[in-house]
């Protein structure tokens, strides 16, 4: 029967509380433990695919096609467990699934209300597919106190209830600030931020405390005494020189061993940590050094490419070399085109991300242009291959008025909306007035490669399987003419209707792909697109 353990954070956001879920996750992970990590968001939305990067970051895409929160990209990449639509869920999800049920008269007549039926539905969401694990990881958005997230605190609480002391675990992350002025670590937060907990019924097993400085034995004693745990449950949280290093300081913190104990399990030989210590020696001490330039539009907020950041960084890790990744607006490259060589030039490789709408486009455009021609890497992803094929209609095809309809009515429909694919589920259909959120190409597609192209060499296979999310795609009607323009398509769709990959043989390395291969991408495990890109950056700053 599996265990469940409750994350929750308090005093401040942004504390790290699914980096720390995945850092536990992945230190029962090698102890043997079958784990999942699941996360509550109390917002209404329901899911993240319609919000803006700039409110949440990227959208974590599932094989299943499930739009998620940035942290599942955290929970996969440190534990190599898929993640699936089941994982996350938000009040928006719930509510409208109540409203279903109430509308089909599921509820027989009576009065739907937050307690039982809201709660019920978080319930029967935690508990849904579990019978093959150890142990359930949930995290539960945002910082107690806030008005959204009581639902979910009253159906952790009654959960515990119902699975009982041994089969449930409280862990709250709070924070433990340093006052400069006083050089003293204040524990009264986390007095007041369990304080609010108990008042919710929510008594923690283990406290995490985030804080910049050691935390010494007395201030550890302290919030013992005040917050009703033991000593050895209260967890420093230091700051770490890298994320995947995060692991291996709870370990030696005794994060893990308190919770076992928690559970009335005795902890055992210690965690195989081999893994991460090998991940952290490439990291700090890297035998080369790479600079890539990612032009995008949403760069004023890296966490709107939280993956995109990490798949490169396991791109330096496979081949043991520091990727120094430089964040460039594309819209500064339409309004200065000194800009581009200015910025561009001291770049080993560039790569152009997935986005949405026509801002910065032409910027991106330019980008490849300058990869193209100074046969610099190129790696164009989602919208970033789609630039490349109008970039290449343009300037090695002779279509000059190539466009994407994305951007408003064209001539030259290069990239155009798709209306109907083929799935695993089957035909697929989507108007083109339709709501915005769910109606894309989402999760994971097959694809296949010709035997004698760049990626199938990369790949070291010719069938792959990768996740998309997009509504546009390139129109293989302009195939023909783009090809004869140098631009190859080496990978198509099963039914050969849509490309999902573009290469150049006669560059370096040129290649765009339709889908999302950061999603896949593991610092144990990284994508070959980015180890191979990563080599052919580090190959370019040889030349220079």
């Amino acid at each position: 029967m599996a265990r469940f353990i409750f994350i929750t954070g308090g005093v401040v956001s942004s504390l790290g509380k699914g980096l720390m879920a995945a850092s536990l996750a992945a230190l029962l992970q090698a102890r043997g433990h079958r784990v999942r990590i699941r996360k509550f968001d109390p917002y209404l939305n329901v899911d993240p695919g319609t919000m803006s990067p700039y409110q949440h970051g990227e959208v974590y895409v599932t094989d299943d096609g499930a739009e998620t929160d940035l942290d599942l990209g955290h929970y996969e990449r440190f534990t190599g467990v898929p993640s699936r639509q089941s994982d996350n869920v938000t009040s928006g999800r719930i509510y409208q699934s109540i409203i279903q049920r109430e509308r089909r008269g599921d509820y027989l007549g009576a009065t739907v209300q937050v307690i039982p039926h809201v709660t019920d539905a978080i319930k029967e969401f935690a508990r849904a597919e579990v019978d093959d694990l150890d142990f359930v990881l949930c995290e539960i958005g945002g910082t107690v106190g806030d008005i959204e997230s009581l639902p979910f605190m009253e159906a952790i609480r009654q959960l515990r209830n119902d699975l009982g002391r041994d089969q449930t675990c409280f862990v709250h992350l709070t924070l433990v600030p340093y006052i400069a002025a006083a050089g003293e670590l204040k524990t009264k937060p986390t007095q007041h931020s369990v304080r609010d907990l108990t008042s919710l019924g929510i008594q923690p097993d283990v406290l995490v405390c985030r804080c910049e400085r050691e935390l010494p034995e007395t201030e550890r004693a302290k919030i013992a005494l005040f917050c009703n745990v033991p000593k050895s449950a209260v967890i420093p949280a230091l700051d770490a020189p890298s994320i995947y290093a995060v692991p291996i300081q709870y370990s030696a913190a005794g994060l893990d061993e308190a919770v076992l104990r928690a559970f009335n399990m005795e902890p055992g030989i210690p965690p195989d940590l081999r893994r991460w210590h090998d991940i952290v020696d490439a990291l700090e001490n890297p035998e080369g050094e790479v600079t890539v330039g990612v032009v995008g539009k949403y760069v004023g907020l890296p966490d709107a490419y939280k993956s995109l950041h990490e798949a490169l960084i396991h791109g330096g890790i496979a081949n043991r070399v520091k990727v120094n990744i430089r964040w460039l607006d594309a819209e500064l490259f339409e309004q200065d085109e000194a800009e581009i060589a200015a910025k561009l030039e001291p770049m080993n490789a560039i790569l152009v991300p997935g986005g949405f709408g026509e801002r910065g486009s032409e910027g991106k455009i330019a980008s490849v242009t300058f990869a193209r021609e100074r046969k610099v890497p190129y790696f164009g992803i989602c919208l970033g291959m789609q630039m490349a094929c109008i970039e290449g209609a343009r300037n090695t095809a002779g279509i000059d008025k190539a466009s994407t309809t994305e951007f408003g009515p064209t001539d030259e429909p290069v990239v155009g909306m798709i209306t109907e694919w083929m799935s695993a589920d089957g035909l697929q259909k989507r108007a083109e007035g339709g709501d915005l959120g769910g109606t894309m190409r989402l999760g994971a597609y097959d694809a296949r490669l010709d035997g004698n192209s760049h990626v199938s060499s990369i790949y070291g296979a010719n069938d792959i399987s990768e996740r998309h999310r997009h509504r546009y795609e390139v129109n293989v009607h302009y195939r023909p003419a783009l090809e004869k323009g140098g631009l190859v398509f080496s990978g198509m769709s099963p039914d050969g209707e849509l490309p999902e990959i573009v290469e150049r043989p006669d560059h370096p390395w040129f290649i765009g792909v339709q889908f999302h291969p950061e999603l896949k991408s593991k610092p144990f495990d990284p994508h070959p697109l980015f180890a191979s890109f990563i080599e052919a950056a580090l190959k370019q700053s040889r030349l220079v």
